[in-house]
């Protein structure tokens, strides 16, 4: 499922559930916005990572690299973040059902 495709369904579960809480939609909010903010980050990082394999493979060298994977690391932390308040978030609903 694409990103944007997991988005609307959520949305729409979301929308359904008539149960939730003020504070439930707000985490939601949060994840969501976090979500969309990693994919910036992810995008970004992976434009760079392109830029230094095309460079090293054509034998130049890459003055920037330890700033290129610290990005990378850093948008690999907001992903690895997101899923697990998503994991959370699941689990926690699944024991009060």
């Amino acid at each position: 499922m694409s990103l944007a495709g997991f988005l609307a369904h959520s949305a729409l579960a979301a929308a359904r559930d008539q149960s939730r809480t003020a504070a439930a939609i707000a985490t939601e909010r949060d994840v969501l916005s976090e979500l969309f903010a990693m994919r910036r980050q992810l995008g970004w990082a992976g434009s760079n990572l392109n830029q230094v394999a095309k460079t090293l493979n054509s034998g130049g060298d890459v003055p920037h690299l330890k700033e290129v994977l610290a990005d990378i690391h850093r948008a690999a932390n907001s992903a690895r973040k997101a899923a697990d308040r998503v994991t959370n978030r699941q689990e926690q609903d699944g024991e009060a059902a």
